[in-house]
């Protein structure tokens, strides 16, 4: 049962409170976008045959059609206002190809999230997805990152730490190699999602392992480095919970102290948000219980990996706002999660809500 005072009655500055869900992708596009990323795949080796950009057609009605009888409809459903919106995860897969084919394919998706949030103003705002390509100097994104932010009015990027898909090639994340988008990044005043893509590693299932994989070695990259003296305002959020860090506390605290840094807290939490992609109670309460709340921002991630009905609730699993409602929050940690949290980490996200008196 909810208490009468629910989080939803909590005011935002403007008087009226926002639920924002930080964690959406268009997963739900129309299928003739699938079908040109699939000729550009089989046309790698032969260029001639690769498909020209204009032959990707895809109606207003038909990007309308396609948000509003999945994401959209979910969110009527469920409450939530406005989603940060980007290009299918999995679909990015930037170990395809060279960065020529994902520069293209970035471009591509972005440009389609970007038509989604002019049609939906209210309940989508964009995030990108950058042409990221195996050993190739991550400066090479700065112009399409520049471009969503700036042309676009994105608020966010996607950054994959392995565009490799699972083999885990590229330097640690807080080296040198990744400072050119960082640079972009608070320039901007951006924070990006740390979200791999596709796992061609047969070791390693996309969604049940790679994923929570890379947010757990991410959040391990960061304890072991000092890229937040470098950067003391970047921000990153770490998706799906993240990973095995909140459930292993105790060991991260206990590793950052054998590496001899600072408490986590000073070493990393002015940084490294976490977001509520956790799909059963007892994960968002040991979440919320562990992390800060300061630290964790509300997101389903739907319509995404966890789509069915969890049996023992007869909800679905990736309805995340209910466990939020149901944990022992108070009503001001709710509305942080739901709303206060995001307006500070995505300063540009707040700068558009309120342009937009909300």
């Amino acid at each position: 049962m909810l208490a009468a005072d629910t989080p939803s009655q909590i005011p935002s500055s403007k008087g009226q409170r926002v639920i924002i869900d930080i964690h959406g992708h268009y997963t739900t596009a129309p299928k003739a976008l699938e079908e040109w990323r699939k000729r550009q795949i089989d046309s790698i080796n032969q260029p001639a045959l690769a498909p020209k950009v204009s032959e990707l057609r895809i109606s207003d009605d038909e990007l309308r059609e396609s948000i509003e009888l999945n994401q959209l409809k979910k969110m009527k459903e469920r409450g939530s206002d406005l989603t940060v919106f980007s290009p299918r995860a999995s679909f990015m897969a930037h170990h395809i190809g060279d960065f020529n084919v994902s520069s293209t394919w970035a471009a591509i998706c972005n440009e389609l999230c970007h038509r989604v949030a002019q049609l939906f103003p209210d309940n989508f705002i964009g995030a990108a997805m950058l042409p990221q390509s195996p050993g190739v100097d991550p400066a090479t994104c700065v112009p399409e990152l520049e471009k969503a932010v700036k042309e676009y009015g994105f608020v966010a990027i996607n950054l994959n730490p392995d565009p490799s898909g699972g083999h885990w090639k590229e330097p640690p994340l807080t080296s040198r190699h990744w400072y050119p988008v960082y640079e972009k990044m608070v320039e901007l005043d951006i924070p990006a999602m740390i979200h791999v893509s596709t796992s061609c590693n047969a070791c390693f299932h996309t969604t049940g392992a790679h994923y929570i994989n890379a947010d757990t070695t991410a959040f391990m990259q960061l304890i072991q480095g000092d890229l937040f003296t470098d950067f003391p305002t970047l921000r990153f959020v770490i998706p799906h919970g993240g990973g095995a860090a909140p459930y292993h506390w105790g060991r991260y605290r206990g590793l950052a102290q054998e590496l001899k840094k600072p408490l986590l807290k000073d070493h990393l939490l002015k940084n490294v948000f976490f977001d509520t992609c956790v799909y059963h109670q007892p994960g968002i309460d040991l979440l919320t219980r562990v992390v800060p709340v300061d630290n964790v921002l509300f997101a389903s991630e739907m319509i995404g990996a966890v789509k069915g009905i969890d049996p023992d609730t007869g909800f679905n699993f990736d309805d995340t706002k209910r466990y939020i409602e149901a944990a022992a929050l108070t009503d001001a940690e709710r509305h942080q999660i739901f709303e206060g949290n995001a307006r500070r980490v995505y300063p540009r996200l707040d700068a558009a809500l309120k342009a937009r008196g909300r």
